[in-house]
């Protein structure tokens, strides 16, 4: 008997990224695409027994910075492995195009500092073969990968590219220099690019210390950038927001760009323990702006924004004491030994952090709660928890408890600090899921390879939020498929009905679990990142093409650049004019 499909997966409990209840069937795929489901009684080239098994859409993750990874790597991790199929990168302002020759190095050095990529791994991994920002899609055109990846042209970079040294010393743009923005961006987009992302995020500064090209530029700047989406007719204005700024002035700005443009705001919604009261203001606005007709993304994590610490991590919170300076670049069984040493802990212990960077120095400072990472890792953490409690409880200095607690399991223990109290975040956010205009996101992936593993929210979300607090597993899949995916103007994937993208996991709930983070040296020139090994992913599928089963790589790369947004499948069109 002929093939009919090229894939089936037979007798697969079928959550399909709309919010509806699941239901059992067959899926066949033929040429990438789903073409039947139901009772196939043809058979496939190759078929999956899913049976007792979930089957849900490819996971979009809509906030990542593989920008420099996707051009020395063939697979996106620490996200691919967490069931992601499509990544969209170029976030928070900041990548590598459009760069003028001589600028190459001014790029590297801003991706240092935001995201925490090692300039060594950069300037032996990002090639520089492009100018403009249609030459970079041209060149990750012919990149295949194991998920499907878009881009976004970021502020940072054009901002130079059209001012030069000015735009880098954050000198205010003339009339032309605007003008010029404005078609850069309206040119990326028509050649391919999802949108333009910029950044207001005072955290954002150079390894220096020196802000981001985008930080302090004015809102007619801004208003520049989402004019060129404007022009071409297309795209999205994502921002991550001024986050010592008051919600309401960050709301309004945004506001002025999609009543100006009409084109899509996501923005960057992220609970900071200054200022908490933003948090509910941004959600406000958000709803507001969804009941005037306005369409505002707010972007958060399924639990609160979690930064690393570790003895072999970018940061911990003796890192930036002068004394450990001397030992930081020391192999890790040696550090070990000398950290052991009395003497030199005292001196540790005793100093306090000196950085010419202030957000690196804040960030030590403002830890209030540490707290160890189990294996596998349980995020659900009280106040209790925290090595600050534990002090308490043995009457011993704080300070002498982290530093201890960081030689455990021979230095490579790994702490954990959040952006706020976990419990009362996972209550607050607890009824934003499958809300619209409220999308789940912000794993960094590609970035922060140090100090950063959120790229693994997906495998969160199903193992630890379903079920609690009343997350039901169809409204945490469509969070994590359709919601995001025509976030960003992608509505031909992340939902299981005929005419969709076959990008899809298939999943045993029953054993889905998350590792504790380890550091692996395995970036360009030796550097290290932090990579989460996972339970439960049977197999993910990308255009009808497995690229993972049981966790492993099959070798398979059927994903490629994404060029512009895609419209709803006809036949999703055709029952919508039906109805």
């Amino acid at each position: 008997m002929t093939a009919q499909f090229d894939l089936v997966i037979r007798r697969g409990t079928i959550v399909d990224g709309t919010g509806h209840d699941p239901y059992v069937a067959d899926i066949g795929v033929r040429d990438g695409i789903i073409a039947e489901i139901g009772d196939i009684q043809a058979i496939g080239q190759q078929e999956i027994d899913a049976a007792g098994l979930t089957v849900t859409p490819g996971f979009v993750d809509v906030h990542t910075h593989y920008d420099g990874q996707i051009s020395w790597e063939n697979r996106m991790l620490p996200s691919s492995n967490h069931g992601v199929t499509t990544i969209v990168m170029g976030n928070c302002g900041v990548g590598f195009a459009p760069v003028r020759d001589g600028d190459h190095q001014l790029m590297i050095k801003l991706m240092e500092g935001v995201e925490d990529i090692p300039e060594v791994v950069m300037a032996e991994g990002v090639p520089f073969n492009w100018s403009s920002f249609p030459d970079y899609l041209d060149v990750l055109d012919q990149r295949e990968c194991d998920v499907d990846f878009a881009a976004q042209i970021p502020h940072s970079p054009l901002r130079v590219f059209v001012m030069g040294e000015r735009g880098a010393n954050l000198e205010p743009p003339t009339a032309d220099d605007l003008a010029e923005m404005r078609r850069c961006v309206a040119e990326a987009v028509e050649a391919g690019a999802l949108g333009v992302a910029s950044s207001r995020n005072l955290f954002h500064r150079f390894r220096s210390g020196k802000p981001a090209p985008s930080v302090n530029t004015e809102v007619d700047e801004i208003l520049a950038l989402a004019q060129g989406l404007a022009d071409a007719r297309s795209g999205v204005f994502q921002c991550n927001p001024n986050l010592e700024n008051d919600a309401a002035d960050e709301i309004r700005i945004f506001r002025t760009i999609a009543e100006k443009t009409g084109r899509p705001v996501n923005f960057s919604l992220i609970h900071m323990p200054q200022g908490g009261e933003n948090w509910d203001k941004y959600v406000a606005g958000i709803r507001q702006a969804r009941a005037d007709g306005l369409v505002i993304n707010g972007q958060f994590l399924p639990r609160p924004l979690g930064v690393l610490y570790g003895l072999d991590l970018s940061f911990n919170p003796f890192s930036l004491n002068p004394s450990y300076r001397e030992i930081a670049n020391l192999p890790l069984a040696e550090k070990v030994q000398r950290l052991r040493d009395p003497d030199l802990r005292a001196r540790v212990i005793a100093e306090e952090p000196d950085d010419p960077n202030p957000s690196f120095v804040g960030m030590i400072k403002i830890i209030t709660s540490l707290y160890r990472l189990s294996d596998p890792v349980d995020y659900a953490f009280s106040a209790e928890n925290s090595l600050q409690a534990e002090a308490a409880r043995l009457g011993r200095p704080v300070r002498e408890v982290i530093y201890d607690a960081l030689l455990e399991d021979e230095g490579r223990a790994i702490l954990a600090s959040f952006s706020t109290d976990v419990i009362p975040y996972l209550d607050k956010t607890a009824d934003l899921f499958g809300e619209e205009h409220l999308i789940p996101a912000l794993g960094d992936g590609g970035a922060h390879y140090g100090m950063v593993c959120d790229a693994a929210y997906p495998t969160y979300m199903l193992a630890s939020r379903v079920g609690d607090r009343r997350i039901t597993l169809p409204v945490a899949v469509r969070s994590l498929t359709s919601q995001p995916a025509r976030s960003v103007g992608l509505a031909d994937r992340g939902v299981l009905a005929i005419g969709y993208k076959a990008d899809l996991n298939i999943l045993d709930l029953s054993r889905l679990t998350l590792y504790r983070p380890c550091i692996k040296p395995d970036l360009p020139a030796g550097g290290k990142r932090l990579s989460q090994r996972s339970d439960g992913y049977v197999a993910t599928i990308v255009s009808g093409t497995v690229t993972y089963r049981n966790g492993e790589a099959t070798g398979a790369l059927p994903g490629r650049l994404i060029r512009g947004a895609r419209p709803a499948p006809v036949a999703e069109q055709l029952q919508r004019e039906i109805a």
